[in-house]
């Protein structure tokens, strides 16, 4: 197999664009984008315990779920795009785009005066949110040297978890402490700190070739999602099942199902190809990761809502409350990752995942107004733990059964499912609530004596005469328990299709198991190269450092360390400023230019290098040699890459290979070099060399 030259691949990629930025410049970077991406995340998982709140204020409590699920409606448009958007107008336009969409759509929701007007808005948000959380990740790739990546990465993942634990605290104290339109301007400020560092610190990173972009797919399947949830969530409440409305809509979604599958067969880069369900093992995730997602919206959007309208505890108690259900879904979905890295085995995570769901929810449907706090900190832990043994495991199984051509997409569309599976669980469940509520409130409040508009405010209902609020808070928690009893059942049919799962054996070339990962929020997209960069990442973090001695010991190696040194620091100048120049290099180290002469006079005098006064460049030889150091960086990394038996016999290998080597051609540019002489040899013997 030929492999390519780093010359071949200089010219196709000229240069690393964020390798020149300072690390102070980075740091500054990274906590806009930790920010940026904490903003968005936190305010699905802040809105949910204000949403009580909300529906009284604006009056209706029926259509609350809504604000949910057009937030992740949003998402479903945006985020299929966003990346290949990033490819084609530059990764910093596009994140000040989302952010400014992102902050319209707050103001927007913070000035609802409906329900209607509260879903559009939301969905405007989930839009900016989508956007902003795949250009931030794809930034962290551009900015920061791949052998840093992996933890800033890991670090943007954290900040997922501790928007899902810190969200439902500060939207319950804004709803119990200043008003719940407070979760929504509270945007406004940050968005603005992101939007100033992002013009000022992120340099315009160059555009890339134009890439392929599904937009009639992305636009076909976006409406054919929201037509399909509109059809589950009216019908039944707002229309009858029977009425055109409904029927119009659950053809358009069909049609527009079909239509789908006919263009992403035919797409060049389609953002789910019908190939991918080939594979029984992707097949079964998809179907479980919507199934999951399914439950733990509806988990996450209902829980609040009992704890307020039954247990009569303020926004504020309601966050605190719901602590349990989100740390034992964050403990069980670290823990479970971990395992499986260390044991190589997978299925039983999201059999045993799924299992718990059905347990805690049904023990959830057989509460009431009775049940004390404790008791409901134990079913809320098994729920949580639950989800979290199904939720980011089911992204690696897809990792270990994908050809790396479909690495990326693969990896996407698992959390693509789990993103619609949310705004269905989120829309039909709230559909199936205002069903159940709509045929037991009547009789609660004709009993008590009051009008329909008390049922929306919590607050107000725990505020009457006890014998006068319990048939009203008895019908919200039949009307809550039938919903818990419909989510079992979604987790016993999880259940049993993970039974079907086929294990295969980890491959290494994943997500490192104990990330959280974009399970919290909208998936980011990733191409099979930026999931081999990931495994490559954690190589450089956990191997012994390759050192300059060593790699003078290869074979097609005839340098000795400094000579070596040499070569690749003009290679680096080429590639970063077009031109290497004695003194910009000594200057750089802090070096008088006469200590480095004679380093660079023995590689002239040798042939591997040109001189014209102050400039230097490479000869052939000289090339020849970087290509030399390209191909044994190569070989260590295969060496260090656990990869699965037979792997060197896939269909796509020699992608594989290409990628490998740009990744190692990428090393070879990005790391400084001198490290490794210092430690050989002191500055001022560098001229002795």
């Amino acid at each position: 197999m030929t492999i390519p030259t780093v010359s071949a691949t200089a010219s196709a990629d000229p240069r690393s664009p964020g390798d020149s930025i300072t690390s102070v410049r980075r740091n500054v970077i990274f906590a806009a984008l930790a920010l940026g991406v904490l903003v968005a995340a936190m305010d699905q998982a802040m809105v949910v315990p204000a949403l009580p709140t909300i529906a009284d204020d604006l009056g209706d409590s029926g259509q609350q779920s809504w604000a949910v699920a057009a937030y992740l409606l949003g998402g479903i448009v945006v985020v299929p795009a966003a990346g290949k958007l990033g490819d084609l107008l530059g990764r910093k336009q596009v994140l000040q785009i989302a952010v400014v969409v992102f902050l319209v759509g707050s103001v927007l929701c913070a000035m609802s005066g409906s329900m209607a007007m509260l879903a559009i808005s939301r969905m405007v948000q989930g839009i900016g949110a989508g956007a902003t959380s795949v250009t931030a990740s794809a930034l962290v790739g551009e900015v920061f040297p791949l052998r840093d990546r992996g933890g800033y990465q890991g670090i943007l993942g954290a900040v997922f978890g501790v928007a899902t634990v810190a969200g439902p605290l500060f939207g319950g104290f804004f709803a119990d402490y200043l008003n719940w339109r407070w979760a929504f301007w509270v945007n406004v400020p940050t968005s603005i700190a992101v939007l100033t560092v992002a013009a000022v610190a992120i340099p315009a990173l160059p555009r890339r070739s134009k890439p392929a972009i599904d937009y009639f797919g992305i636009l076909v399947i976006a409406l054919a999602t929201t037509a399909l949830i509109m059809a589950a969530s009216w019908g039944g409440t707002t229309y009858a099942w029977g009425s055109a409305p409904i029927i119009a809509l659950f053809v358009g979604a069909t049609v527009g199902l079909v239509v789908f599958v006919g263009v992403e067969s035919r797409a060049a880069a389609g953002i789910l190809p019908p190939r991918l369900f080939r594979s029984p093992v992707f097949s079964v995730c998809s179907i479980l990761s919507l199934l999951v997602g399914f439950a733990m919206l509806g988990a996450l959007t209902f829980v609040p809502m009992y704890l307020r309208y039954v247990d009569g505890v303020s926004a504020t108690t309601s966050g605190l409350r719901t602590l349990p259900m989100v740390v034992g879904l964050l403990t069980t979905s670290l823990a479970a990752g971990i395992l499986v890295g260390r044991t190589g085995r997978y299925k039983i995570f999201p059999l045993a995942g799924t299992a718990l769901m059905a347990v805690g929810f049904l023990l959830m449907a057989r509460m009431d107004e009775t049940t004390p706090w404790p008791v409901q900190f134990c079913y809320l832990v098994i729920l949580g733990a639950g989800i979290g043994f199904s939720m980011q495991v089911l992204i690696l199984i897809v990792q270990n059964t994908s050809c790396f051509e479909d690495l990326g997409i693969a990896t996407s569309g698992v959390t693509f499912f789990r993103l619609v599976g949310g705004a269905f669980g989120a829309a039909i469940f709230g559909a199936l609530f205002a069903n159940f509520l709509s045929a037991r409130i009547g009789s609660a409040l004709t009993s008590a004596g009051l009008p329909a508009a008390a049922m929306h405010s919590p607050t107000a209902i725990h505020q009457l005469p006890q014998h006068i609020a319990a048939p009203i808070v008895r019908a919200y928690a039949g009307s809550l328990a039938q919903v818990f009893l419909y989510a079992a059942f979604i987790a016993l049919v999880g259940f049993v299709l993970a039974l079907f799962l086929r294990e295969a054996p980890l491959t290494g070339i994943h997500d490192s198991p104990s990330c959280l990962g974009d399970g919290f929020a909208v998936p980011r997209i990733k191409s099979p190269e930026d999931v081999l960069e990931i495994a490559v990442g954690r190589v450089l973090d956990e191997a012994p450092r390759l050192q300059l001695d060593d790699i003078a010991k290869q074979p097609g190696c005839e340098l000795d360390v400094a000579g070596l040194w040499g070569v690749l620091r003009i290679y680096q100048y080429q590639r970063f400023f077009e031109a290497a120049r004695l003194t910009d290099i000594a200057s750089h180290l802090h070096l008088p230019r006469q200590v480095l002469e004679p380093v660079f006079d023995r590689l002239v005098q040798t042939g591997y290098v040109s001189r014209d006064g102050d400039q230097l460049s490479l000869a052939p030889d000289g090339l020849r040699q970087v290509d030399a150091v390209s191909t044994v960086i190569r070989g260590w990394l295969v060496d260090n890459l656990t990869l699965s038996p037979g792997f060197t016999d896939q269909p796509d290998q020699a992608d594989f290979d290409a990628a490998l080597q740009r990744i190692a051609d990428g090393i070879l540019v990005q790391r400084d070099w001198y490290e490794d002489l210092d430690e050989l040899a002191p500055p001022d013997s560098l001229a002795a060399a």
